[in-house]
């Protein structure tokens, strides 16, 4: 079982930038590979971006490219999400998970370990 812990979600400005980190409480959690997804209100969960288990291949949606940034840190067992410019269409609560992966993926079915959510909400 691993657990995720996401915060620093908040209320931001468009054009603002917030730091989410999902931290992890097993040390294996650099076996597992990472992803970012958010869900707004009646919408389907999305894919954000996913982090293989080294860190060294990342891949985005379109949506995000060029203004968020995720990376991990083993050492410290956490994932982070670094989100800049952001949009009003970017408002949603955003989940980390972790799976068990060989490569970045971004369907949600195939990570097996799920966050609790972080509410971010950016005002235009």
């Amino acid at each position: 079982q691993v657990q995720l812990v996401e915060s620093g979600g908040g209320l931001v400005q468009a054009g603002g930038s917030l730091r989410l980190s999902c931290a992890a409480a097993r040390r294996t959690i650099s076996t597992y590979a990472m992803g970012w997804f958010r869900q707004a209100p009646g919408k389907e969960r999305e894919f954000v971006a996913a982090i293989n288990r080294s860190g060294g291949s990342t891949y985005y949606a379109d949506s995000v490219k060029g203004r968020f940034t995720i990376s991990r840190d083993n050492a410290k067992i956490t994932v982070y999400l670094q989100m800049n410019s952001l949009k009003p269409e970017d408002t949603a609560v955003y989940y980390c998970a972790a799976g068990v992966l060989t490569t970045v993926v971004d369907i949600p079915a195939r990570y097996t370990y799920w966050g609790q959510g972080t509410q971010v909400t950016v005002s235009s």
